[in-house]
C-alpha cells in the first residue's frame, strides 16, 4: 500500500471516528476490508462479513 493511501486511509479513519463510526477491527487488503476472523474480502463500506456473520 503507498504512503499515500495510508495517509488518505488515516484521514478517512479519523473523519469516521469522530462522527461516531467504529472503525477498529477490520483488516485492509489494499482497498478492501478483510474480516479478521474468515479472511473474507469486502468492500469499504461493509458493516458485517458476508462470509461468516463478524462485525466489529
Amino acid at each position: 500500500m503507498s504512503s499515500a493511501q495510508r495517509d488518505t486511509d488515516s484521514v478517512l479513519d479519523s473523519f469516521l471516528e469522530s462522527n461516531g463510526h467504529d472503525v477498529e477491527g477490520w483488516d485492509r487488503s489494499y482497498s478492501k476490508k478483510q474480516c479478521p476472523d474468515c479472511g473474507g474480502i469486502h468492500d469499504t463500506d461493509a458493516r458485517e462479513c458476508t462470509v461468516c456473520g463478524w462485525s466489529p
